[in-house]
């Protein structure tokens, strides 16, 4: 196989509040991918595209598949690359800002690597990484 493109398909519970906490940390929107079932942003410098789609259209489209409880269970990990230590410092006060929870605080692990994780609000998690 070789694809053209990838992009990942979460579900959420609100849209509205997914839209504005993506936004208030600065993703770009992608264009024409936002109805009332779904919206859509690029994440860095080569446009990857997550859709956030409401839990129950996403379940109907992909029968026979059931989605986790995000709260309880992760179903992936994404992993944005910071540029240095004081922009993922930076990044942390913008996701608590914006209504996300930072799951554990910027701190160094191993050697020469710094970073923090954090969930949504819908409980996606992310972890911010800087070598």
């Amino acid at each position: 196989m070789k694809p053209k493109m990838i992009w990942s398909n979460l579900a959420v519970a609100n849209l509205e509040r997914t839209h504005k906490f993506y936004t208030d940390l600065g993703f770009k929107p992608n264009g024409p991918h936002t109805s009332d079932q779904l919206v859509s942003f690029f994440f860095g410098d080569n446009d990857f595209v997550i859709h956030f789609f409401l839990k129950n259209i996403l379940e109907s489209n992909l029968k026979p598949l059931e989605f986790c409880d995000t709260q309880k269970v992760h179903e992936i990990v994404f992993t944005l690359s910071a540029e240095s230590k004081d922009q993922a410092d930076e990044w942390a006060k913008e996701v608590e800002k914006a209504g996300g929870t930072i799951v554990s605080a910027p701190q160094s692990f191993g050697d020469n690597y710094y970073g923090f994780v954090f969930s949504d609000p819908d409980g996606h998690t992310f972890n911010v990484f800087h070598m």
